[in-house]
C-alpha cells in the first residue's frame, strides 16, 4: 500500500516567513524548505502550492515512521492548537534540511572548482597564443 503524506508548515523566521513541505512516501521523509517574504494570506499559500508544488527541490530521503490509527476528534484539535504555538520545524526534517543544504554545498564546491580549472586553462593558452604571435614577429 502506498500511504502518502504531504504537511506544510508556515512559521516566521527572523526576518522572512518560511514555509517547510514535508512529504513522506513509503516511510520516507523529503523536505523543502520557502520563503515567503512577507506574511502569506491563506490564499497565498495556497496559490503558491498549485503553481509552484512539482518544482521544488527536496532533501535527500530520510528514513522515519508513520503513525497509524484513529484519533479523537477533540485530540486532533489540541494537536493542532499546540502545533499553531510552536514554531520551527521537525528535528526529522531540520536533518533533511541539513542534508539537503550540504548536498548543495558539496555540488557548488565542485563547480566552482571545474570554473577555476577552465579559467586558469583559458589563461594559460591565451599566453601561450600571444607568446607564438610575438615570437612570430606580428
Amino acid at each position: 500500500m502506498n500511504d502518502i503524506n504531504v504537511k506544510l508548515t508556515v512559521f516566521f523566521e527572523n526576518p522572512f516567513w518560511v514555509g517547510v513541505f514535508e512529504h513522506v512516501e513509503n516511510n520516507f521523509l523529503v523536505v523543502s524548505k520557502v520563503t515567503f517574504g512577507a506574511e502569506p494570506k491563506g490564499y497565498e499559500v495556497l496559490d503558491y502550492i498549485i503553481k509552484n508544488y512539482y518544482s521544488l527541490v527536496f532533501s535527500p530521503a530520510v528514513e522515519t515512521k508513520i503513525k497509524k490509527g484513529k484519533t479523537n476528534p477533540k485530540k486532533a484539535q489540541r494537536d493542532v492548537r499546540k502545533q499553531m504555538q510552536v514554531s520551527g520545524i521537525g528535528t526529522k526534517s531540520q536533518l533533511a534540511l541539513k542534508s539537503q543544504h550540504e548536498q548543495n554545498k558539496k555540488e557548488s564546491k565542485i563547480r566552482r572548482r571545474e570554473e577555476k580549472e577552465a579559467d586558469v586553462l583559458k589563461r594559460f593558452l591565451l599566453k601561450q597564443y600571444k607568446k607564438r604571435k610575438k615570437h612570430k614577429g606580428h
